[in-house]
This record gives structure tokens, C-alpha cells and sequence, in this order.
């Protein structure tokens, strides 16, 4: 109060916010591309040669080895692996990072005396 009197304030309202409209993209369910472009990723690939490897050594893929592959495959993209060794309980397998692709498999008993080549990263998992 100013001599008894109340002083009148002006009350600015903040702008209204404006609503942009696409053609080609629905603002409101926008996806990010990143997300996306990780769903498309996720599979992970079985390679012929891999098929037949696991075969012929009798080693079965169930789900849990499959996505402990498939965490591995991320991990490994992060860190830049590109052919990538990975060990678990159960076999080892050399892995085509960027194309998420099992290039070959082995069991325990064949992993001894043998030489991987090629490879730029390694990854131990159980």
C-alpha cells in the first residue's frame, strides 16, 4: 500500500504454448529415433555355419544362453566391439557385433589348444 492506496500490479500471463503439426510425424507419440533404431537391433542372428556348428557339437541354445548372448552383443557394441569373442557356461561363440549375427560356436571341450583369430574383444559371462 502506497498513502492507503493498493497499488494495481499488471499480471502478465505467460504465452500460450503453440502447437506444431506435422505431416509426417505425430508430435504427441513421437518416438525417439535412438529407441526405435534399438528395437530394430535386438534380434540376434543365427549364421549357417553357426546352425551346423551347434549341431554337430550338440550344444542347445535355450532362451536364457540366447539372452545372456544378446546382453553380451550390447555390451560389447558400447564398448566398439566389432567380432567378438564370448564365453559362457555352456560354449563359446565369435559373434559379428554389427550385424548381430552368431558367426560360429563351440563347446568347452573343443575351446582347449585352440586359436582365435580375428577377434578384437572378448567377453566372459555365465
Amino acid at each position: 500500500m502506497v498513502n492507503g492506496k493498493l497499488n494495481q500490479l499488471s499480471v502478465i500471463e505467460p504465452p500460450k504454448k503453440q502447437e506444431f503439426k506435422s505431416e509426417n510425424r505425430n508430435v504427441e507419440n513421437n518416438t525417439d529415433f535412438k529407441e526405435v533404431l534399438d528395437d530394430q537391433l535386438k534380434d540376434l542372428k543365427i549364421s549357417g555355419h553357426a546352425a551346423k556348428r551347434l549341431k554337430e557339437r550338440n550344444l542347445e541354445m535355450d532362451p536364457m544362453e540366447f539372452l545372456k548372448l544378446k546382453e553380451a552383443v550390447s555390451q560389447l557394441r558400447k564398448k566398439g566391439g566389432n567380432d567378438s569373442l564370448v564365453i559362457t557356461g555352456k560354449a563359446a561363440y565369435i559373434i559379428d557385433i554389427k550385424n548381430q549375427t552368431i558367426v560360429t560356436a563351440m563347446d568347452k571341450e573343443n575351446m582347449e589348444n585352440n586359436v582365435f583369430t580375428k577377434i578384437d574383444s572378448t567377453m566372459v559371462i555365465n
